[in-house]
């Protein structure tokens, strides 16, 4: 990965419009921030700084891609879990940029932000130059490739979504055991339907 490479993680909530009729803007405020917080806390574990919050919005860079891929699935994982907060969508991106004034601005932030809109509930979606950056770790799954045309960049961007791999295994397991059971007799030993039903 080039030296001038970042990794920028972008995170909001889904339906935070809807929350702000609903509950008035005090209460989404109070949400928002809520939200930050729990984040903050996640960050230094994580090599992760804060650049800014805009809403329901928090951007983030991390120095390690793998990292900001952990930190993304820790957020959700986390989120997922308190029924106060409608569920987080992140995005992971990493490309070029510079910071001027505290702030960071770049192809990889564009794209990071607007990877995060093409994300749903609950997923993280990582871009395939994160992926390829991140190598191979073995207790994250990344799911089928799928390229995402994005608001005001030129070309699609191809992004995986990411899991702990516990998670994909679980799920993996549970999809197995919803279908139906079907047994071999043992070698050796005939099995009358009589004595399969029991």
């Amino acid at each position: 990965m080039s030296s001038d490479a970042h990794t920028f993680l972008f995170m909001d909530l889904v339906g935070f419009t809807v929350l702000t009729a609903e509950q008035g803007d005090d209460n989404a405020a109070e949400v928002a921030l809520s939200l930050y917080a729990h984040v903050r806390r996640l960050l230094p574990e994580h090599r992760g700084e804060e650049i800014k919050t805009i809403g329901d919005a928090m951007m983030i860079r991390c120095q390690d891609p793998l990292q900001a891929v952990e930190l993304g699935l820790r957020i959700s994982e986390q989120i997922s879990d308190q029924p106060e907060f409608p569920p987080v969508r992140v995005a992971v991106h990493t490309g070029s940029a510079v910071r001027r004034d505290r702030d960071w601005y770049g192809s990889a932030v564009n794209v990071a932000a607007r990877l995060c809109s093409a994300a749903g509930g609950g997923e993280v979606l990582v871009s395939d130059t994160t992926r390829a950056a991140v190598g191979a770790p073995g207790h994250v799954d990344f799911g089928a490739r799928q390229l995402h045309w994005l608001k005001n960049v030129p070309e699609p961007v191809a992004a995986r979504s990411a899991e702990k791999r516990e998670w994909s295994t679980l799920r993996h397991s549970l999809r197995e055991l919803s279908q139906p059971m079907r047994r071999r007799p043992h070698a050796g030993f005939p099995m009358t339907r009589s004595q399969v039903a029991g």
